[in-house]
């Protein structure tokens, strides 16, 4: 009964604010009311789910114990929100809630494109040095538009899917999705290193210590915010220049993948002449899928025979005052000069504190594997406690399976200091925020496709540095309504969508020329010819 009064209670509040007047001294969008409404209604379903617990514990002193197979899990919130808002369906929220008509009404068109599905080969000679640098280090419009924010939350669900809520525009960082899978890359040298480890137990190691380096630089500032959804077709092509003498050689696993090494001495072409005196990482990646939103990525090394490659399928929800995103896929590294290849996960990424300073955070369990020689490492990425602990802590070991023997530790925090303990009794410190960055080389915008992402988005982007938000959104719109209107015709054309640069395979997505097939068919064509 005391549940059902609060109900009405808070149906009578919420319909109170709804029908306050637009303008004046108190309206329907005062920044104090709308958290009272965001607040009310979290407090509603944390008491409908609390009180749900209280009746199954009931239930189980009642019986004695609880059925078989019985679990204990959130609910999905009681309150019908439909019957709460009268601006309706809670997956079309507008982007600006206080735009000028004149605004709303302006409608850009989007560039038009003739997309060929052939494959493109992109010559890294044509790429240049990137000079953007895109931090994302303060609120900006967020701080300003905090009220439009509060809106949004009160009409969103607890566990909600976002994959097709439209986000206010003044959120998005200034880069795509694919793009930020591309800075995951930042440290070539590490990943080059990897396959140089003189043993088994050393390319695990190094590898471990590659992937937990690679989430610092994935972030652009410590301030939360969310890449553009790439728009399904869309690429991103880039490449690493990295010098030979700065990759670790196989001396030993605590050796500094930031010291120059020996002075490597540079075999000749067929033709004598001398090999370039740096080493190539290429990547691509493409959005593959759009419900669900998958992108595959791929990344290069020939010099070294070496390659990765990854599918990513995002899923985020709505967590009350966090959004919690799920990285649903499997990547594989080849390591062709040993004949081997390493499957790993990504864990999930959290933006908290939504409402004041939102800030990053990873979390889960993830696992990477090499079934030829038996080694496999387990990361566990801590979410900060409620009360206590730390910030971005992460600890993890490597161990050879056969022999169930762990050879080495880590622990630390992904975006700062991580210490390696080895069974030897030796220990190495990385410290994150003074490894060196290798600037990815990209084309110029007039040298790119229109599906490719800085220039599909460039106008976004533009808009967003100018601090121009309303132009952001209208652009930003003007893409996602394209790419609705092309699936549409699709779907009444019953035409599938052909991917350009992967292809899939049973659950995963695959690059369509990946180097173990090229190697491999290199060697066949020797063996043919002897």
């Amino acid at each position: 009964q005391m549940m059902s009064q609060a109900e009405g209670q808070q149906r009578d509040l919420i319909r109170s604010i709804e029908c306050l007047p637009a303008s004046g001294h108190l309206t329907s969008l005062d920044q104090d009311l709308l958290m009272l409404k965001a607040t009310s209604m979290a407090t509603m379903n944390c008491l409908n789910d609390c009180f749900h617990i209280l009746q199954l514990q009931h239930a189980s002193q009642q019986k004695g114990s609880l059925p078989a197979g019985t679990t204990i899990s959130w609910l999905e919130p009681k309150i019908s929100l439909a019957n709460h808002f009268k601006n309706g369906a809670a997956q079309n929220f507008p982007a600006e809630i206080n735009k000028p008509a004149s605004v709303r009404e302006e409608q850009p068109v989007a560039e038009p494109c003739q997309l060929t599905r052939e494959p493109e080969e992109i010559n890294p000679d044509e790429e240049l040095e990137d000079i953007c640098d895109d931090k994302e280090d303060d609120l900006g419009a967020v701080e300003e538009q905090r009220s439009v924010i509060l809106h949004l939350l009160s009409q969103l669900k607890l566990g909600m899917d976002l994959t097709r809520v439209v986000l206010p525009t003044f959120i998005l960082e200034k880069r795509s999705l694919l793009e930020m899978y591309a800075d995951f890359m930042s440290h070539p040298d590490l990943f080059i290193a990897i396959t140089r480890g003189s043993s088994p137990e050393e390319r695990m190691i190094r590898f471990v210590e590659y992937y937990l380096t690679s989430f610092h630089e994935g972030r652009k500032g410590a301030i939360a915010k969310k890449p553009y959804n790439p728009i399904i077709g869309e690429t991103f092509h880039c490449s690493w220049r990295m010098p030979r003498s700065n990759v670790a050689t196989d001396a030993g696993t605590n050796s500094s993948a930031h010291t120059p090494s020996e002075q490597v001495t540079l075999p000749k072409d067929p033709e004598g002449q001398a090999e370039p005196d740096y080493y190539t990482v290429k990547f691509v990646a493409e959005q593959v899928s759009h419900h669900p939103p998958v992108s595959g990525f791929y990344a290069e090394c020939v010099e070294r025979n070496m390659c990765v490659n990854a599918h990513v399928w995002t899923k985020s929800k709505f967590l009350g005052m966090s959004i919690g995103v799920t990285m649903v896929g499997e990547g594989v590294l080849h390591l062709l000069e040993h004949g081997e290849e390493y499957t790993f996960s990504l864990p999930c990424a959290y933006a908290r504190s939504i409402l004041t300073v939102p800030w990053v955070e990873l979390g889960g369990k993830v696992n990477i594997n090499c079934a030829k020689t038996g080694y496999s490492a387990s990361i566990n990425f801590h979410t900060k406690p409620f009360y206590g602990g730390r910030l971005h802590r992460v600890t993890g070991e490597v161990k050879q399976n056969m022999t169930n023997t762990v050879v080495c530790r880590v622990q630390g925090e992904w975006n700062s200091v991580l210490e390696f303990t080895y069974n030897n009794g030796e220990t190495k410190y990385v410290d994150l925020t003074k490894l060196s960055v290798t600037r990815k080389r990209v084309r110029p915008l007039e040298k790119q496709g229109p599906f490719e992402s800085r220039r599909l988005w460039q106008h976004v982007t533009e808009s967003l540095r100018n601090g121009d938000i309303d132009k952001a959104t209208e652009h930003k719109r003007a893409l996602e309504e394209r790419q609705r209107n092309e699936e549409r015709l699709r779907a009444e054309t019953e035409t599938p969508w052909c991917t350009k640069y992967f292809l899939k395979d049973g659950d995963g997505w695959v690059y369509h020329k990946p180097l173990w097939k090229t190697v491999s068919a290199t060697q066949t064509q020797q063996m043919d010819s002897n």
